[in-house]
């Protein structure tokens, strides 16, 4: 994988761990204010395909090596 790959995988992680950051900023809030518990469960459906996709792109950074 090339340095600009592995550089713009970087990128997406992040932008990726700050979106997760900011879903569960926004679910605690929701469950504060007593929003709608489909609402909060719809927020944490998606929260946790953001966090499987950040699961993808980190072992795309970081291999498997066999020892």
């Amino acid at each position: 994988m090339s340095e600009q790959e592995q550089a713009g995988l970087r990128l997406e992680f992040a932008r990726l761990k700050q979106e997760h950051a900011d879903f569960d900023a926004a679910i605690n809030a929701m469950i504060a204010t007593g929003c709608d518990p489909l609402q909060i469960q719809r927020m944490k459906k998606k929260k946790l395909a953001l966090k499987d996709r950040l699961a993808q792109v980190e072992d795309r950074i970081i291999p498997d090596i066999i020892a």
